[in-house]
């Protein structure tokens, strides 16, 4: 069925009782159902807003390396601290600790910022709880 069909009114009997708004008891009305998706997306939308308002800790992580407590105590100022990841890998994007999507590094007027380039899907995300 295509999509211009599905819209078009159907045409039903009132059997009795209450009459169709136009016409009288017994005669064909015009009826027009309601989009099941518009009531969906609105009560998501009713359902997300209840969480919208709820503080989260977002961290982005250029990389990762251990050190000894005696090599931290000599860093100073210029100094290299070396990273597990090369240069060019993306970024991981944390919420609340959990890794939630990847991007890389952009300038924007002399300020650092990250695009995002994947969503991590939830699947992923749960596989990575198992490691």
């Amino acid at each position: 069925m295509k999509a211009a069909e599905q819209r078009q009114p159907v045409k039903l009997k009132n059997l009795g009782g209450a009459e169709a708004a136009g016409g009288e008891g017994g005669a064909e009305a015009a009826y027009r159902f309601s989009d099941l998706n518009a009531s969906r997306a609105t009560k998501a939308s009713a359902n997300l807003s209840f969480i919208l308002d709820i503080p989260l800790q977002v961290t982005v992580e250029l990389g990762r390396t251990e050190m000894l407590v005696n090599d931290l105590l000599k860093l100073g100022q210029g100094s290299v601290i070396e990273l597990v990841k090369l240069a060019g890998e993306t970024l991981e994007i944390l919420a609340n600790q959990k890794l939630v999507a990847k991007g890389e590094v952009v300038v924007i007027n002399d300020k650092y910022g990250v695009r995002v380039t994947e969503i991590v899907s939830p699947m992923e995300r749960v596989e990575k709880l198992g490691k």
